[in-house]
């Protein structure tokens, strides 16, 4: 059986760019209102996808103490969270769960500059360093 599906499609994305960036809860009217310039994002289609988040677990919602009929929406994952599941379901989907060579496969025609490329090598040192749980002198963390 296919594992259930929990990070957001590309047009669910948008959704959730606009509350990370909001910083705030938003009802179904300000995140459509937000979206206004994506032709093809209708309020339906918005609210569609806004209910599959739902269901996905990524967005929350309470009612408005005013208005029962306006529901209040907030992320239940932050933009890294995602990114990371998001990762490695690409990882494992194309590159049988291989990190590094779902890595490699983007970078091979990418132009780095020198502090791109600085900042891989960081990431990746840290990537080793979290791997082995010691640093580069064999000490425990």
């Amino acid at each position: 059986m296919a594992k259930r599906e929990t990070t957001p499609s590309e047009s669910e994305w948008q959704i959730m760019e606009v509350l990370w960036e909001s910083g705030v809860p938003l009802t179904s009217s300000e995140i459509i209102r937000r979206l206004a310039g994506h032709a093809d994002m209708t309020p339906r289609m918005v609210r569609v996808l806004m209910n599959r988040l739902c269901q996905k677990q990524l967005l929350s919602y309470v009612v408005d103490e005013n208005d029962a009929r306006v529901y209040i929406y907030s992320p239940l994952k932050s933009r890294e969270e995602c990114l990371e599941e998001k990762s490695s379901r690409f990882a494992d989907s194309f590159f049988s769960g291989s990190h590094a060579n779902a890595a490699a496969a983007l970078l091979k025609n990418a132009s780095l500059t020198e502090e791109q490329a600085e900042e891989l090598r960081s990431i990746l040192e840290a990537c080793r360093i979290s791997e082995t749980g010691r640093d580069k002198k064999g000490h425990g963390r």
